[in-house]
């Protein structure tokens, strides 16, 4: 078994040792980080005390009651139907272990969050992929998933909001996808992330289907991602069962003040995804400013979810030393080779939070320096 090398990862992790240093993060695709106090804050009770008095042992495989109750209320499901999971990365690594039968194979979405193909080839499984192509407005083909489906599929990941893009599915789309794959025999996956976060008409979260696996985390949409806690939603008893299993084998349990802190956002969801939504606005209508003046240099289609954006060189060439002498500027996005995209980069509009505006200040006077550069020198 060999892991490709983790090119989105290693890029992200230069912000921490860069010379010259990394002054904004624009790499990174969560929202406003939060700090320990002020999570501390949003109750009325004294949580420290509590935190203190929390006996440092093992916690039920399939998460604390507390917490599965919390995630249940808040997708609209039993607290049975939750297998509480190390991210949403375990949560990926599990179904993807579970689907690995010779002959297997899965579809996913490209471009996509780079981790998924990995895994799953590295399992021995086949991955096929559906195509999100900026000319469809990165929206998802109903029709060329159903082509690529056989009698070998094991499921089909789906990611609205969606990373690197921030397409969002339509409710009818995720239906249709739904049914489609309860019919074949196909394990439907939906990744939400960052639900629900939408710059546009909001969505349902696919947990009201039936037959639908949910994935979601507290790194996205609810910015903790220090606690490294994420969740499955599963109404079948036999999934739920063999996912608790793997994790017997992977984990075991999660970190017990990470499950603590976990629910206690949850008590206040509504006030960290206020925030969220209220940052992520506000540095978008600022990206749209930016991408508006440079719209011969830059192309971008808007995100409708989530924290992120895919925009490409007009030019089409290939990104990476654009993204490297960024920055030297100190501006750090990703460039588009992590996702297999070459001439796009991703750029998260909230991780930065109340800087990003100075972020895309300086962003804009590179644009500008790069643009004078690539003008033909005058006829003489």
């Amino acid at each position: 078994m060999e892991l490709p090398p983790s090119l989105l990862d290693r890029w992200i992790e230069q912000k921490n040792h860069a010379n010259p240093p990394i002054e904004f993060d624009l790499a990174s695709s969560t929202g406003p980080v939060w700090t320990l106090r002020e999570l501390l804050a949003l109750s009325p009770e004294n949580e420290l005390e509590q935190l203190l008095d929390t006996r440092i042992s093992y916690t039920s495989a399939a998460g604390t009651i507390a917490l599965r109750t919390a995630i249940a209320e808040l997708e609209g499901v039993e607290a049975d139907d939750v297998q509480v999971v190390t991210g949403a990365s375990e949560a990926l690594l599990i179904l993807f272990f579970l689907a690995a039968e010779p002959g297997a194979n899965v579809l996913l979405p490209n471009p996509a969050f780079p981790a998924n193909s990995a895994l799953a080839e590295s399992l021995g499984i086949e991955v096929r992929y559906y195509n999100l192509r900026a000319e469809n407005q990165f929206r998802v083909d109903p029709e060329e998933i159903r082509r690529l489906a056989d009698s070998n599929t094991r499921l089909l990941l789906v990611n609205s909001p969606h990373n690197p893009t921030g397409s969002v599915m339509s409710g009818e789309e995720m239906e249709s996808l739904h049914d489609f794959c309860f019919e074949r025999g196909i394990q439907f996956v939906s990744d939400e992330v960052y639900h629900p976060i939408y710059h546009g008409p909001a969505m349902r979260s696919a947990a009201r289907l039936p037959h639908a696996t949910v994935i979601g985390d507290f790194s996205k949409a609810l910015c903790l991602s220090g606690l490294r806690i994420g969740w499955i939603v599963d109404r079948n008893r036999t999934r739920r069962e063999r996912y608790h299993n793997a994790r017997n084998y992977f984990t075991i349990t999660a970190n017990v003040f990470g499950e603590g802190l976990a629910a206690l956002a949850l008590q206040h969801s509504h006030k960290i995804y206020a925030r969220a939504r209220d940052v992520a606005t506000r540095n978008l209508a600022l990206l749209d400013r930016l991408f508006a003046e440079h719209a011969g240099y830059l192309h971008c289609l808007r995100p409708g979810g989530g924290m992120t954006a895919f925009p490409w060189l007009a030019d089409g060439t290939d990104t990476r030393e654009f993204c490297k002498r960024l920055a030297k500027r100190g501006v750090l996005i990703v460039p588009g080779d992590c996702f297999g995209q070459p001439s796009h980069f991703r750029l998260g509009f909230a991780a930065s939070g109340d800087r990003f505006s100075q972020a895309i200040e300086r962003f804009a006077e590179f644009l500008h320096a790069e643009s004078r550069q690539r003008l033909p020198a005058s006829a003489g």
